[in-house]
């Protein structure tokens, strides 16, 4: 688990491929400190594992599933990614749960300033998302933990503080270019017990189901 707060900003050295199945070299720092092999790592906000370390950097397998519906699909020999290790027991929670399982991507539709602040409008490829897309609710754009300013039928915006756009790859992100998602996770159970719930109203004894229709009508949910 992760909490959307980038560690560093790392750059990919090398990429091996074949057909959608990858393997990244990716030089880094500040994660290098206690990573291990077999660790955790979000990388643009996606949870990959490091399968071999080396002399300021590591290597991750990202498999075709994620080659499909990520973008680490565009990376290429030099880009800047978000880092971020799994968080520690013991330590600040300062974003929000994050899984590092992305679901669907986004293209930035405008970056425009206000005041102090730098405002990315972000267009998602796939509209079920916005379910999960709510005002002053959470959100996870390449890895960093983000705040939903305002939403329309087809994009929602993200205000970001200077600190962020200069300790994450958002500095070198330009309109057109696509960012990882991953909505909510407490919205998505949310969905999904609601809609389990809504389809599996009695077992096949005739007796309601543990989260039946009688169930989410009497709390106000159906």
């Amino acid at each position: 688990m992760f909490t959307g707060l980038v560690e560093e900003v790392g750059q990919i050295r090398r990429i091996g491929r074949k057909g959608e199945a990858l393997v990244l070299n990716i030089a880094a720092s500040v994660i290098m400190d206690d990573l291990k092999i077999g660790d955790s790592v979000a990388v643009n906000g996606v949870c990959l594992t490091a399968t071999t370390l080396e002399s300021g950097g590591f290597t991750a397998d990202v498999m075709p599933e994620t080659y499909r519906h990520t973008n680490l699909s565009q990376l290429q020999s030099g880009s800047k990614v978000n880092l971020e290790r799994a968080m520690l027991s013991g330590g600040r929670f300062g974003g929000h749960i994050v899984q590092g399982h992305v679901d669907g991507t986004g293209v930035i539709g405008s970056i425009t300033r206000d005041q102090n602040a730098v405002v990315f409008e972000i267009r998602p490829g796939d509209h079920e998302l916005f379910k999960f897309l709510i005002p002053k609710g959470s959100v996870t754009l390449d890895g960093i933990s983000l705040t939903v300013v305002q939403t329309t039928q087809s994009s929602f915006t993200v205000s970001i503080i200077p600190h962020t756009i200069g300790e994450t790859v958002l500095n070198v992100k330009k309109t057109g270019d696509t960012v990882n998602i991953e909505c909510d996770i407490l919205g998505k159970y949310v969905d999904h017990l609601l809609q389990y719930g809504k389809g599996h109203a009695e077992t096949k004894t005739g007796k309601p189901s543990s989260i039946s229709e009688e169930f989410l009508s009497n709390h106000g949910f159906a």
